[in-house]
């Protein structure tokens, strides 16, 4: 199984940051075996050091242009920020940008963002063939670029790959004592790892500055209005911008949509549910199928996979894994989560399954690797760590263990077979170093932007539709479409009503109907 062969879609677990283990917000891609890049790379290990005090103006840094350079069928740069928008003239980073040329009549540039936070958005353009229809790709230059401190934009660092390794695998759900104060040391050990190996970086990574790097970006391009495609965390991005430069806003899309006003306990209920929708998705198929290995019912199988979990917990299993790793409890957890994404991959589902219910965990141990962007023993990114920075720089909200039991009972009720794991997240934020300076409760409602298409998928696990439904009703100028499926997001999934929609709108012009169901 290669990452090339995996297909999964767009995905975020912008509000998935949990005790034991980071929440991971990546993107992992299929098609076929020609990508020649090194999988094997392995992500810097020390973030970028960003420029000194230059005395730049704000207008300097909206001046520039970037300069282009080949990169495979690419070409590639990067963009010059002030590290903080408040003081300009404080110092800079570096953003990676990546731009696929149109191939035919050009309209412009279509920036995009894959999701997260953390996923590089450079690998959005570098696999534009996959992420986007020959109709887009002919009529828009695919510019990605990777958000600050993620990817090669000054990447935030907090463990080295062997302390990380332990971080994911530790559970999810402490449920012993003992395991509860593993969980307090290793947030401890995460937040000091930030502050000591990511420095000023790790407290302007916001969302609101990342926004405001995508309006430098806008004009470095020299585009007089920023079309944008985003996905899943992507669409908060998204949304964030139009709050902030609403008469900037040209043609948007917002796939996968997040509601931007939940709070960290809402938003984490909203995808317990998600993700038990699912589930439950995922397990009346395999019984409407016939013969189905989990059970006769979909609650035998929730009991079957539940029971799993439980003795993993007490015992991991052994896997062929060429460094000896076995398959703990929170390894496990996101290699039956991935899958979820996208029914196109519920056979690898069906696989690890079979194979650990036969006492192996090496499939549902590759599906965590792929979660967690592993490849051949490294972290290919710093996605891992960069969603906690974000997301609680975002909003430092926490509880604390102690006040985690109390949560069990919503959570539970929300989702009976991944709740508790949802009510630790709750505990993530406990000790962040930094404070952002930068607007973070913003209120978000777009008013004066130009149409924003907003799509949901009825039974997507990640960003449930009721999100996509709550952001189109904030949101002055939009529109949602809806599409009735499973999975991540809604664009290129060989549904032709949604995808005619989108192009209709972003090569036309025209606005799709409030309401469409497709």
């Amino acid at each position: 199984m290669s990452k090339r062969t995996l297909i999964v879609a767009v995905v975020t677990v912008w509000a998935l940051v949990l005790a034991g283990a980071v929440g991971i917000g990546i993107v992992l891609l299929g098609g076929d075996d020609s990508d020649d890049r090194d999988p094997a790379t392995p992500r810097a290990s020390d973030p970028a050091t960003p420029e000194g005090p230059d005395g730049r103006s704000l207008e300097d840094f909206y001046a520039q242009k970037i300069t282009w350079t080949r990169c495979d069928d690419d070409e590639c740069g990067t963009l010059d920020v002030p590290i903080d928008y408040q003081n300009p003239g404080a110092g800079s980073i570096k953003l990676a940008v990546e731009r696929r040329r149109a191939t035919g009549d050009r309209i412009g540039s279509l920036v995009v963002n894959p999701g997260g936070p953390g996923a590089p958005g450079t690998d959005t353009a570098k696999d534009a063939d996959f992420y986007f229809a020959d109709a887009l790709r002919s009529s828009y230059d695919i510019v990605g670029f990777d958000p600050r401190g993620t990817g090669d934009s000054a990447p935030v660092d907090c463990l080295s790959d062997d302390a990380l390794d332990a971080y994911v695998a530790a559970d999810p759900d402490p449920d012993t004592p003992e395991e509860v104060e593993t969980a307090k040391e290793n947030s401890q050990e995460f937040w000091s790892g930030c502050q000591a190996r990511s420095g000023a970086v790790g407290g302007h990574v916001s969302t609101v500055e990342a926004a405001r790097d995508m309006d430098v970006l806008r004009a470095a391009l020299e585009e007089d209005q920023l079309d944008y495609f985003g996905f899943s965390y992507g669409t908060r991005l998204g949304a964030t911008y139009a709050e902030l430069f609403p008469d900037k806003v040209g043609r948007m899309v917002l796939d996968g949509a997040v509601d931007p006003s939940l709070s960290p306990r809402d938003g984490a209920l909203s995808q317990a549910k998600g993700f038990e929708t699912a589930l439950r998705s995922y397990l009346q198929s395999c019984v409407d199928d016939g013969d189905c290995f989990l059970g006769d019912s979909v609650d035998a199988g929730l009991k079957t996979i539940k029971d799993l979990l439980a003795e993993i917990d007490a015992t991991p299993l052994k896997t062929s894994d060429t460094e000896g790793r076995e398959l703990t409890v929170g390894l496990a957890f996101y290699g039956l989560i991935l899958p979820l994404y996208s029914k196109d991959n519920w056979p690898y589902l069906d696989d690890g399954l079979k194979e650990a219910l036969d006492g192996d965990g090496s499939t549902l141990l590759q599906l965590s690797d792929f979660y967690g962007s592993r490849v051949n023993g490294a972290y290919t990114d710093n996605s891992l760590e960069a969603i906690s920075v974000i997301n609680c720089l975002d909003d430092p909200w926490s509880i604390t263990p102690d006040e985690v039991p109390a949560q069990f009972p919503d959570f539970e009720k929300a989702s009976p077979t991944f709740g508790d794991v949802f009510a630790w997240g709750l505990t993530a934020c406990n000790g962040i170093p930094f404070t952002s300076t930068d607007e973070p409760d913003l209120k978000i409602d777009g008013s004066g932007a130009a149409p924003i298409v907003v799509l949901g998928t009825t039974r997507d696990p990640a960003t449930p539709y009721a999100e996509a439904v709550a952001m189109a009703e904030q949101l002055d100028s939009a529109v949602l479409v809806s599409r009735d499926g499973d999975g991540h997001t809604a664009y290129n999934k060989a549904n032709s009503c949604v995808d005619d929609a989108v192009h209709a709108y972003l090569i036309d012009g025209t606005v799709p109907q409030d309401g469409l169901t497709c």
